[in-house]
């Protein structure tokens, strides 16, 4: 069933919680520049998420965990220059929060402060109760992340489906309704079966959105370079890809390359 839209000039974390309560489903992309941001805000897409995954995207690490503090802070910013309506949240980087919550709290300051961002996210549940609440406690908004968490890579070992088992399953419903309860205002579920998804979603007032979770999240969201088709190795189940733009770029380019070596860029009309 369709839902009317409500415009929203400016979308705030009260109006995620409204858009659950009025069944609205949330739009949520990445963006890690001031280009890109812009054109993902123009779209109308409700949040912009300033992801570690820059680690991986920007700047071709295998994992998220090498990404600092400072380059988070550096992307970020970039993104906030260029928005005027989405969410901006930005994800703390691994070593920043999870060993001490005054370490967290530090962190979460100084992207607050040095971006302009709206947000922070975490990964975690229990673990992370006291940089959380630490977090909330400074005014600070605080989006959840269960389920594949990539910063815990090598726990894992993998980043295959998670919580497929009943006993991880019970343990990330217990720590999505802990992090509701201390005050976060959404919670990302990354990877797990959507019946889980379903489960979680529909015990929580908070808003769920999901990445390989399946439809019955609150929201969505994708890297957009994966929903642009800029990447082309990674392929998993989840990801729908709305343009190739790695293909259509390439032969941009090889053009450009043709017309200089040939001699036909610059033309007359291009020059002074």
């Amino acid at each position: 069933m369709s839902v009317a839209k409500k415009e929203y000039k400016r979308v705030t974390v009260k109006s995620l919680v409204d858009m659950k309560k009025n069944g609205e489903k949330i739009s949520m992309l990445t963006a890690y520049d001031y280009s890109m941001a812009k054109i993902v805000d123009a779209a109308k897409v409700d949040v912009i998420l300033v992801g570690d995954s820059a680690s991986n995207v920007m700047a071709g690490h295998e994992t998220t965990l090498p990404i600092t503090l400072d380059q988070m802070i550096y992307h970020a910013s970039s993104v906030i220059r260029a928005i005027d309506r989405a969410l901006v949240v930005v994800d703390l980087p691994f070593g920043s929060y999870q060993s001490d919550p005054k370490e967290a709290l530090r962190s979460a300051i100084r992207i607050m402060k040095e971006s302009g961002a709206h947000a922070v996210k975490l990964e975690g549940g229990a673990e992370i109760k006291e940089s959380v609440k630490r977090i909330l406690a400074a005014g600070i908004p605080v989006m959840g992340h269960l389920g594949l968490t990539p910063q815990s890579i090598y726990k894992f070992g993998t980043y295959t489906v998670r919580a497929k088992e009943e006993e991880e399953a019970e343990q990330l419903m217990e720590d999505a309704k802990l992090l509701e309860k201390l005050g976060c205002f959404g919670l990302v579920l990354e990877k797990i079966p959507a019946e889980l998804t379903k489960k979680v979603s529909e015990s929580l007032t908070i808003p769920t959105i999901g990445i390989g979770g399946g439809k019955h999240a609150d929201g969505q969201v994708l890297v957009v370079h994966d929903l642009l088709g800029m990447t082309h190795e990674f392929n998993p189940r989840f990801l729908r890809r709305y343009m190739n733009l790695y293909e259509e770029m390439g032969k941009a380019i090889s053009n450009y390359v043709s017309d200089v070596k040939s001699q036909d860029f610059p033309n007359d009309d291009e020059q002074y």
